[in-house]
């Protein structure tokens, strides 16, 4: 059995995991952050805490690897062969959906954690608070996998050559649709 030449090897890989975790975190984190920044407005809070950031960032984190998790489980593969807005819409779902499984389980988890009987996590969960943060996770993706899907379709030169080379948008393989 030999080794396709053309394959990537582990390390490769992982370090393009690695770049796209940390690209996906980045986005989000900035994200919630700027949500938060709203919130505490919104509010009027003053001195608005850190704690808040910090739960913020490492909900970025969580969530980047769940997406992860999901790409390695090839989540959303079938829908790839779909018109690009189509793709981008139902892999947000998906992936919505993904994060949502993965609340309920750390809930379930902490709720086990703390001794309380594993009913009570569909028990106490609030719907509005629940159906506010699918939404909000959805709006996220929406924008995220829109990047990602036109990643996958022009090819990931071809991506960072339109978004950070110098005149990128005059690329020839670009502009010519090769």
């Amino acid at each position: 059995m030999s080794k396709d030449p053309t394959s990537p090897t582990f390390k490769q890989k992982a370090k393009k995991e690695l770049k796209d975790f940390f690209i996906i975190s980045l986005y989000l984190a900035f994200f919630f952050c700027a949500l938060v920044t709203y919130t505490i407005l919104l509010l009027r809070e003053h001195g608005g805490s850190s704690l808040n950031y910090t739960f913020a960032i490492i909900n970025a984190l969580v969530i980047g690897k769940v997406i992860l998790i999901g790409e390695m489980m090839s989540l959303g593969k079938r829908v790839e062969a779909r018109p690009l807005y189509q793709s981008v819409i139902l892999k947000a779902i998906l992936f919505s959906l993904l994060v949502l499984a993965f609340h309920f389980l750390e809930e379930f988890i902490k709720r086990l954690i703390h001794g309380e009987p594993s009913g009570a996590v569909i028990h106490n969960i609030n719907p509005d608070e629940l159906i506010g943060r699918s939404v909000l996770v959805f709006c996220t993706f929406l924008p995220l996998f829109a990047f990602i899907e036109i990643r996958r379709v022009l090819g990931e030169e071809e991506f960072y050559a339109l978004f950070f080379r110098r005149g990128g948008a005059e690329h020839p393989t670009i502009s010519s649709g090769k």
